[in-house]
């Protein structure tokens, strides 16, 4: 196909809004806030089970302080009875021994169990702290979260204002081209990825590799009104006084 020189080299300026554009799209991809919050969350979770862990174990110390409580109460209690039994003078000597050894018993029973409830409270209280602790991890880590995720939203905000701007400019230059070179264009960038390059010291702009001699040759005999395709990966090679054609050329392109 044909296409006027100065449109072709106006392809230039329009794969260089397009790799913009790419950047744009992977930057908006890959963003170290993504991983960030990633690594955070994953830290966030292995922390929130660790609380979970801690407030279970507070629980079960609050069950079992409380059962010890109430098997202390209850022993204080059949204490109680049995010494208003001894102090009402009631019992005969045989149920009086009987009532001595029974609160004897008792009194090393409730020993036990006041001993055994203190070693819980001392455990519980220690629980605590670290669930606290663990807690305060855990919001800590939200917090650094929800700092990233704002960090992220602005990335985000300013990488959409670009786009915008990118397309803007996009559509004014497309405007300008005629339809025919800007499908030509279009086709070559969904193929390779890049719609055009520039001709620059025996390398094609678009996948950087250095073109074949021979073929330099024919795109030298070539008029500049022709749109001539790179031969390694197929976009639009773009002619320009950078191009260094060599002498001879059927039309050098300015």
């Amino acid at each position: 196909m044909n296409a006027d020189a100065a449109a072709q080299r106006t392809l230039l300026d329009l794969a260089a809004i397009d790799s913009e554009t790419a950047r744009l799209n992977h930057r908006a991809g890959h963003l170290p806030e993504d991983a960030e919050i990633a690594e955070l969350q994953k830290a966030a979770k292995a922390e929130r089970d660790d609380s979970v862990r801690v407030s279970i174990l507070v629980e079960d110390l609050d069950r079992d302080i409380a059962k010890l409580d109430k098997e202390v109460d209850q022993t204080r209690l059949r204490e109680q009875k049995d010494r208003a039994l001894l102090q009402a003078g009631t019992v005969g000597s045989k149920q009086l021994t009987e009532l001595e050894h029974e609160l004897r018993g008792l009194e090393r029973r409730q020993s036990v169990l006041e001993d055994e409830e203190l070693e819980l409270m001392e455990r519980r209280e220690a629980v605590v702290l670290e669930q606290q602790r663990a807690e305060a991890t855990v919001n800590a880590t939200n917090a650094k979260i929800e700092a990233a995720g704002r960090r992220r939203e602005e990335a985000l905000a300013d990488i959409a204002v670009a786009r915008g701007r990118t397309e803007r400019d996009r559509a004014a230059l497309v405007e300008k081209l005629p339809a025919d070179l800007v499908a030509e264009y279009e086709r070559r960038r969904a193929a390779s990825g890049v719609g055009a390059g520039l001709l620059r010291a025996k390398r094609c702009g678009a996948c950087r590799i250095e073109l074949d001699r021979g073929f330099l040759d024919r795109v030298a005999r070539t008029l500049s009104t022709v749109v001539v395709n790179c031969d390694e990966c197929g976009a639009i090679l773009v002619r320009t006084i950078e191009s260094g054609l060599p002498p001879g050329s059927a039309d050098r392109s300015e």
